[in-house]
């Protein structure tokens, strides 16, 4: 019989909750649900509703969930109104507008019933939900405008359209670049820019069916002019260049400010600083901005009075720096008395939110393999850790009537699910739409002691049986992450099907065991990081249930840079996969996305003595290499010199090699679209199954 975790088809079939929100009187729950659509070749979103914590009938986690939307193009970033209506961002046909535009925008589903309605109409469509108003109709959303549209608050949405229409019309598709950087993980940044816009959900009205006409248009052409039934765009922030390009904010429960961070530009870097914008006037205050110091995360209290955000001053090649949690009084646009709390904590922050009461903020930190709720009292008192179980919490969400907190959670043994956490630290599951899976494996957490004496921990997923099994080290990204919660892309649940023993651990520069764990390996990626991999590979092995002669590594991002220097500096390994990795880094650090970032990080002699590329005459274990074309974090220059260095220093006189490179002309860091999910699986089964376990090289049909 197979199961989802031996059946690659039926895994990547598997739905998947990824977004959640809470209604204002906490009585409904929102989820967002990835499913695959009915070709195989892509995910599609729907909104499902499940009952909330005070929500009728029994209590938490009954009721069956409901699904709300259902369209060809999905619908994600879900946020309520303060009347419990439900906004949601589509692509979705709207019946009115430009019926071959798939320009996501944003929609609302009325909380009485009926069907949703489009409320913004924008050429280049709606990014996201940037905040809504608890006790007003304002609603902020970020959105594309074009640079050329020009800087007026009410018309330039107009001006943007006639632009895109133009450029569309002549075939124009050239950006030109003012600044840097020109790209983000896997997009090109332009020609249009980030902008903040506010709408006011209370001028929403029925459509006119005789459409609106100006004047505006090059030569007197008449053109289309925004629609007067739906809300007027406001511009929170003309001509913002890329200051908005990674906005992140909140807007005042009365509707009247927005709090968001702004960036300002730095050579080939930038700063975060925050600012608040009045939403009448446009006027902008600037609240924290410091050299060399970022300020993110803003957040407000359910009064509006309390601003929090974490301060963090920049990285050197001398070390990571604390993220500070920081409160001060909020008076329209002005602040006072802005003081550090939670000076004790040695965590970073995942996210934060302000408690009903507004005496503390529920912050999630990776800890020690999880990530737990804390409570962080806003007057400087001792922070308590509300979990204690092996979850990881993310999403955090508060009911602004009731103070109802749900947020997802999710563990190797569980991917993300809706949960109820109580005052006291009880967690309550909430229904869901997506079945939590039957897992194969089982987990024990192992630790070892790295040779300066620092604990280094990670997890262990086991097949079922007595062993001995052979065993994959799996190791992570970041390289400030932590192996602590489920991963439809890495998920060790699978490996442990075909027998398979995983460890998951936590080097040094994991996140999650405070500030000096993380500098044990910094500007030395491959000192420290290395030795405490190879450290608790030498502890699980020693295991009776572990086979030692038939062991492999793999990692991708970071995780793919120490594969690189595992394979350069040891032959302990059958087998190596190496995913979107890091090989040269003088090359790399001139082509990544954000250049500024990883040459500020490293310093010359840290370059030089970590690169791993400098000892591929060293390497033995046959390698799997695997890239995206349209990775821009890790460009594929990296998996193209890899390649072409094995084949310069290994290749046989008729060209061939133990080594193989599985390459993805339409794929970035990650590998998202399902059948090539499952080509990527096969791939490196087969290949760890040829060098591992002794079996013929079996090539996946699908590669042809």
């Amino acid at each position: 019989m197979t199961t989802p975790f031996s059946d690659l088809d039926q895994f990547t079939a598997l739905p998947r909750v990824d977004g959640i929100a809470v209604s204002p009187d906490g009585s409904r729950v929102a989820l967002t649900v990835s499913r695959r659509d009915a070709e195989g070749t892509g995910y599609r979103r729907s909104i499902w509703a499940v009952p909330g914590p005070s929500g009728p009938g029994d209590a938490a986690g009954s009721g069956a969930p409901v699904r709300l939307t259902r369209s060809a193009k999905g619908e994600g970033g879900v946020s309520f109104t303060r009347t419990g209506d439900l906004l949601f961002v589509s692509g979705r046909p709207d019946g009115e507008g430009d019926q071959d535009s798939d320009a996501p925008q944003l929609w609302v589903l009325p909380a009485a019933g009926g069907e949703a309605r489009p409320v913004t109409r924008l050429a280049g469509g709606v990014g996201g939900v940037l905040g809504v108003a608890a006790s007003a109709d304002t609603v902020a959303v970020t959105a594309g405008l074009l640079p050329g549209a020009g800087t007026d608050r009410t018309g330039v949405v107009a001006a943007d359209a006639e632009l895109r229409g133009r450029r569309k019309d002549r075939g124009v598709a050239a950006i030109l670049h003012e600044t840097y950087p020109v790209r983000f993980w896997d997009h090109d940044l332009g020609p249009d820019e980030t902008h903040v816009l506010t709408l006011d959900l209370g001028t929403l009205r029925e459509a006119d069916t005789t459409p609106p006409l100006s004047d505006d248009g090059p030569d007197g052409d008449t053109k289309p002019a925004y629609p007067p039934h739906l809300p007027a765009p406001l511009d929170l922030a003309p001509a913002p260049a890329r200051s908005l390009e990674h906005v992140d904010g909140v807007v005042s429960p009365d509707g009247a400010v927005v709090v968001a961070t702004v960036a300002v530009q730095e050579a080939r870097g930038s700063r975060s600083t925050i600012v608040a914008f009045d939403v009448t006037s446009g006027q902008r205050t600037v609240l924290f901005d410091e050299d060399a110091v970022d300020h993110e995360m803003p957040t407000l209290s359910n009064d509006g009075r309390t601003l929090a955000w974490v301060r963090t001053a920049r990285f050197t090649p001398q070390g990571a720096t604390p993220q500070e949690i920081w409160v001060a009084t909020l008076d329209g646009t002005a602040v006072s008395g802005a003081r550090r709390i939670a000076t004790e904590w040695d965590r970073w922050p995942n996210e934060l939110v302000f408690e009903h009461g507004d005496g503390a903020l529920l912050a999630t930190a990776d800890q020690d393999g999880r990530a737990p709720v804390f409570r962080l009292p806003v007057d400087s008192g001792t922070v308590e850790q509300l979990t204690h179980d092996d979850w990881a919490y993310s999403s955090l969400r508060v009911a602004e009537a009731t103070g109802a907190v749900v947020a997802l959670r999710a563990s190797w043994q569980a991917p993300l699910h809706p949960v109820q956490i109580d005052a006291d630290g009880a967690v309550t599951p909430l229904a869901t739409p997506a079945a939590l899976p039957e897992v194969p494996g089982r987990l024990e957490e192992v630790d070892t002691t790295a040779a300066e004496g620092a604990r280094v921990r990670g997890w262990l997923v086991l097949p079922e049986g007595d062993g001995p099994h052979p065993l994959l080290l799996w190791i992570h990204g970041g390289p400030l992450n932590s192996w602590n919660q489920w991963s439809w892309r890495w998920n060790p649940q699978l490996a442990v099907a075909r027998g398979y023993a995983v460890l998951l651990p936590d080097p040094a520069l994991s996140t999650g065991y405070g500030l000096d764990f993380i500098n044990r390996g910094w500007n030395a990626w491959g000192q420290a990081p290395y030795t405490d991999l190879m450290a608790i590979t030498d502890a699980v092995v020693a295991r009776d249930d572990i086979d030692e002669t038939r062991t492999a590594a793999m990692g991708g991002s970071f995780g793919g840079y120490m594969a690189n220097w595992v394979a350069g500096h040891t032959d302990r390994f059958d087998a190596v996969v190496t995913h979107a990795s890091l090989w040269a880094l003088d090359q790399f650090n001139g082509t990544t996305d954000m250049s500024q970032y990883w040459q500020s990080i490293f310093d010359q002699s840290g370059l030089d003595a970590n690169d791993p590329h400098r000892f591929v005459r060293e390497i033995t274990s046959p390698m799997l290499v695997i890239h995206g074309d349209k990775d821009y974090r890790v460009p594929i220059g990296e998996g193209l010199r890899l390649w072409s260095e094995l084949a310069e220093h290994h290749a046989a006189e008729d060209g061939t090699m133990p080594h193989r490179f599985l390459y993805f002309p339409d794929e970035n860091h990650w590998i998202l679209k399902p059948q090539h999910a499952v080509v990527w699986y096969e791939t490196v089964f087969a290949f760890l199954a040829q060098h591992v376990l002794g079996e013929e090289w079996k090539r996946p049909e699908l590669l042809g």
